[in-house]
């Protein structure tokens, strides 16, 4: 007699939180509201869209395992969130350079158009790894065993090399190299994550397991998919200017294009591996408790110079990535 997992046993007996249906609901609003033509439900989609599929994630999370960040490390969420915004703006920053996408029909009011960027790139991190998250709860590879990796650290020089060859060929000729960009930071950040022990990909390898890769790889495909399609059928969205590979397109990004994604997922995970070591190893997959902790001193100066950080990304984003605006 074959019992099931325990993971089926718990989520029998536990209710789809409410946070997941009021996801549903504002997704099926969302999707209603944008074709019968409501113009403002039009403009601010792409957000709704990304943020009911947040709260349906989290909620099948919680519904597997019992635990989730929204329900229960609500604080490692919006750390989550805050980090978003900053890694997405790393891009957007490169891009100023590379002129592989611009933004189209953005509001002309400053508070308006800044709080979209906010919002919008709020989304990103807590996407694909409330994603991945769902593939893992569900049990997806999880007896998926590769050959161990020898122990060694010979591939730290090699793979620094590589990271930095990767994230500076694209800023010296971007025309040619700028598919370099959505993979350098894992060669250049996973030594310092292995070395420090931090959860580390390589070490995962050395232990047999790629399922990690494996799975962020499927999440960035995901979300991949889903950015591109709700950012079709929104009225402010993105478009690119792909070189090379800009005439054969599934929604408004080139067929190759999609080739980003997954290696993306992949870079994200890496660097918040390595933001975990300034947090003394917390982070979205081993989250601080929940108890009071007095304002540091190193949060009070890491605020300030967040926002001038921001306003300066959000302000370059205006002058550079902006093709169209709208009142």
């Amino acid at each position: 007699m074959r019992f099931p997992p325990e993971s089926e046993v718990l989520s029998t007996s536990r209710r789809f939180p409410g946070h997941g249906w009021f996801g549903l609901a504002v997704l099926g609003v969302a999707q209603i509201s944008l074709f019968v033509g409501i113009e403002v439900v039009s403009y601010w989609f792409y957000p709704l869209a990304w943020w009911s599929y947040i709260l349906i994630a989290d909620a099948l999370v919680y519904y597997r395992k019992g635990t989730s960040l929204l329900t229960h490390h609500f604080r490692e969420f919006f750390l989550l969130l805050s980090w978003s915004i900053s890694l997405w703006l790393l891009f957007e920053m490169f891009n100023i350079r590379l002129h592989n996408w611009h933004y189209t029909m953005v509001p002309i009011n400053t508070t308006e158009r800044w709080l979209g960027y906010i919002v919008s790139y709020a989304t990103v991190l807590p996407g694909l790894f409330e994603t991945m998250e769902v593939f893992e709860s569900y049990g997806l590879l999880q007896n998926c065993r590769t050959r161990p990796l020898a122990s060694s650290s010979h591939w730290y020089a090699p793979f620094v090399f590589i990271g930095l060859i990767f994230l500076l060929l694209p800023l010296l000729w971007p025309q040619f190299f700028f598919p370099l960009v959505w993979g350098g930071f894992i060669f250049l950040l996973e030594p310092l994550n292995h070395h420090f022990g931090a959860p580390s990909l390589m070490r995962q390898w050395q232990e047999g397991s790629l399922r990690t890769f494996y799975l962020l790889l499927l999440s960035g495909a995901v979300c991949g998919l889903l950015w591109e399609f709700w950012n079709y059928w929104a009225a402010t969205k993105w478009e690119y200017t792909v070189p090379f590979v800009g005439r054969l397109k599934l929604f408004e990004m080139p067929l190759l294009g999609f080739l980003g994604f997954p290696p993306f997922a992949v870079q994200c995970y890496v660097i918040m591996n390595t933001i975990s070591l300034c947090r003394h190893g917390h982070g979205w997959q081993n989250p601080q408790s929940g108890r009071f902790r007095p304002i540091s001193l190193y949060t009070i100066l890491a605020v300030p110079l967040f926002l001038t950080y921001w306003i300066f990304a959000f302000h370059q984003i205006d002058v550079h990535t902006v093709a169209s605006w709208r009142p």
